[in-house]
């Protein structure tokens, strides 16, 4: 159940320029595509949800957030049990707050700490319209400076390309080479060199590999094993698909796996120290305690160096084949 909170100067009419939404969603649940008047964040501060629009889809784990600016159709599904955060800007004050660099795309993007306290802070129920706006107008800026998170999966805009897209993404396993799906798509695999480029700003090749990747964490969303994953994506071992993860989201699959458990469970820690009102005293204690300390950012800090210290013990092959 969402329960909705608002803010901000109040407009002509009395409608805000920022309104605040937050609830959960179970496992399964599907928003169908549909739009707002107004541009649109959405942060997982814990679970997954997968946002698709004409252009591609993201998976948003709980370390991302995605924009959607107004008039954007687009469609939620949550692959995971998910406690949503949205902010919404109507559309005048997110065109004159943002910075020279317009939010007119959608995309998905990792959030920083600075980000991070923003949104905390914009939900709070007691913030007087004056803070409200700036952190309303910090948040827009924030976003331009942050760089889009590699879990985006673009998909071709002609008839000809999202037909050879469909036939990949319905069967991830086999991976056809660019002869091989061009035959099965009707057309030339010189069509496909050139549409791929053109409309994903990927070959064919990084774009089949691409998907691959988000394919695989969609299912390491859902709670599959790593070696799982591995198969029903098409590697030939989970060393292949190590690299292969690495080398598209910069990280093993265990340690974003580790960084979306640690990022869930520092959301929630300081959710709870702001929000003495609305959790129950033993919630907050048990919080606290998972970690030690009433310092949930140095905790999470000290574990993820120590699974540092694990991954980098990982032995990656250079060249492993697909």
């Amino acid at each position: 159940m969402f329960r909705q909170m608002t803010s901000m100067k109040r407009q002509p009419l009395g409608q805000p320029s920022v309104r605040t939404l937050r609830g959960f969603k179970a496992r399964g649940a599907v928003a169908g595509s549909h739009v707002h008047d107004e541009a649109q964040l959405i942060f997982a501060a814990s679970g997954t949800m997968q946002v698709t629009t004409s252009s591609g889809r993201w998976l948003v784990p709980p370390q991302l957030a995605v924009w959607v600016p107004a008039g954007v159709p687009h469609r939620n599904e949550m692959l995971s049990d998910t406690e949503q955060w949205m902010i919404y800007w109507l559309a005048p004050a997110a065109r004159a707050w943002a910075p020279s660099k317009l939010l007119d795309r959608a995309f998905a993007l990792r959030v920083t700490p600075l980000l991070r306290e923003l949104i905390f802070a914009a939900f709070d129920a007691r913030a007087n319209p004056d803070k409200a706006e700036l952190l309303a107008r910090l948040i827009l800026h924030e976003l331009t400076e942050t760089p889009d998170a590699p879990t985006f999966l673009p998909l071709p805009s002609s008839v000809i390309g999202r037909r050879v897209a469909d036939l990949v993404l319905a069967d991830p396993w086999r991976q056809p080479g660019i002869d091989e799906i061009s035959c099965r798509a009707a057309t030339s695999a010189r069509t496909v060199s050139r549409l791929f480029p053109a409309e994903t700003g990927l070959t064919y090749k990084a774009w089949r590999q691409r998907a691959r990747i988000v394919l695989a964490i969609e299912q390491l969303s859902r709670g599959k094993a790593i070696a799982e994953v591995a198969v029903e994506t098409g590697f030939a071992s989970t060393a292949a698909f190590s690299f292969a993860f690495r080398q598209v989201t910069a990280m093993t699959p265990t340690a974003f796996l580790d960084t979306s458990q640690d990022a869930q469970h520092e959301l929630q820690c300081q959710a709870a120290e702001r929000s003495h009102d609305e959790q129950r005293p033993e919630d907050r204690d048990q919080c606290v305690g998972q970690v030690g300390t009433n310092s949930p950012s140095s905790s999470v800090r000290t574990m993820r160096t120590m699974r540092s210290t694990v991954n980098a013990k990982e032995k990656v092959p250079r060249k492993v084949p697909a």
